[in-house]
């Protein structure tokens, strides 16, 4: 049973090679003099246990050898089917004596450490993100009691900086999950034509594109920000996350159907938007402007661009166009597997840390979210567009194909 579902064949074009990572980081881990790595945010331990793992987890990286998971007790024998860790390095924790996680960390620390004296990385930080994961003060506080002849250093930034270019097999899950997407959005556009809208409500369009999605290979509607985000009418100028409601689509209205996928942890993001008719000149005015600054932004993305440079060429095209008051300053966030979808850049030295770094310079094989946000709460109007692509040298590739235009629905 243990590592049924693992990837193990390198052949596969989902393979990711998990050994691998584990030791470029304990490669990183020596060149900064830390004896262990304690993992504790969703991204760190995606990336390198492979396994979906929701629950309150530690990941205890040694100098050498095997990591070893602490997971909650009842997610273990299924983490154990997902992940290529073998059951010695899945140990489960519970509230009774002698089973509560942060005791067991220290034990193994101080096994690993010869005594529980060295440099411990640890994660800490801020993100806008809510389940960012960072060790909390009352964790810290158990760790260092535990521990008093260790050394803490926050850590986080060498997985960061590791898991920023994407390997082939990552990148083959985009893909598909892209296509999902797409499966998800042909579904929506079935349902809402020839009249369908005037029976549906939000809610109603969310589970429609869910359930195409899960049919064509989806395992969840990945989003913590509410799952597939959809807005109609006036709730389309409100910008950020919009969680479906039983409001009902109307003739007249602007739709945005930001819809989510998750292949093998790897998340699928598209938004598209449309008009219902009758659409007004001011509406098909907001409508073209964002259209065009979204042809722009997919055009200009390749390795060597900065977000701030990016943001500025889709500024000024915005101002020629009359429309900058409109636009939300932001054109992507990051994106990896499960559990890693903010912050783009490695490095963060601006006054608020742990942000995206707008100088971040892009790679090749990089991937984001190339998002834009298009928002004019006085006319009841606002657009959003989200596509994870890979970065290029000469461009980028996009993972959802669905063709950008925002059509008027009869």
């Amino acid at each position: 049973m243990a590592g049924r579902l693992a990837i193990t064949d390198a052949s596969n074009p989902y393979f990711i090679d998990s050994r691998q990572r584990t030791r470029d980081l304990q490669a990183e881990m020596q060149k900064q003099g830390i004896d262990v790595y304690l993992g504790s945010r969703p991204r760190t331990l995606t990336w390198i246990a492979d396994a979906f793992i929701p629950w309150r987890s530690y990941l205890v990286v040694p100098a050498e050898g095997m990591p070893t998971l602490f997971a909650f007790f009842l997610d273990c024998a299924r983490i154990g089917s997902e992940t290529w860790l073998d059951e010695d390095h899945i140990i489960g924790y519970y509230g009774g004596e002698g089973l509560l996680p942060v005791p067991n960390i220290a034990r193994l620390i101080r096994e690993t450490t010869g005594g529980g004296r060295g440099r411990i990385g640890f994660e800490d930080g801020i993100s806008v993100y809510t389940p960012e994961g960072y060790l909390t003060r009352h964790e810290y506080a158990l760790l260092t009691s535990e521990l008093p002849d260790a050394e803490f250093v926050d850590a986080h930034g060498i997985i960061d900086r590791l898991s920023l270019i994407k390997d082939k097999g990552t990148i083959n899950r985009f893909r598909e999950a892209g296509r999902i997407c797409d499966v998800g959005h042909e579904a929506v556009r079935e349902a809402v034509g020839k009249g369908g809208y005037q029976k549906l409500t939000e809610t109603e369009v969310g589970g429609i594109a869910a359930l195409a999605m899960r049919k064509a290979g989806s395992v969840s509607e990945w989003n913590f920000a509410g799952l597939n985000e959809i807005a109609t009418g006036w709730r389309t100028g409100l910008g950020a996350c919009t969680p479906p409601t039983t409001k009902k689509l109307a003739a007249g209205e602007p739709c945005m159907f930001d819809l989510h996928s998750l292949f093998m942890l790897a998340m699928g993001d598209h938004a598209h938007n449309y008009l219902i008719a009758p659409a007004t000149r001011r509406q098909r005015w907001h409508a073209d402007n964002f259209v065009a600054l979204i042809e722009l932004l997919l055009k200009s993305y390749r390795a060597g661009k900065t977000p701030a440079g990016l943001l500025a060429e889709v500024m000024d095209l915005a101002g020629e166009r009359g429309c900058a008051d409109h636009v939300l300053p932001a054109v992507e966030h990051g994106i990896g597997l499960w559990g890693d979808e903010w912050k783009v850049g490695a490095e963060t030295n601006q006054a608020l840390p742990y942000w995206t770094d707008p100088t971040h310079c892009y790679q090749e094989n990089e991937m984001v979210i190339a998002a834009m946000q298009y928002v004019c709460p006085e006319d009841e109007i606002g657009f959003r567009y989200e596509n994870a692509i890979v970065i290029q040298n000469e461009g980028c590739e996009l993972m959802s194909k669905y063709p950008l235009a925002i059509e008027e629905i009869e």
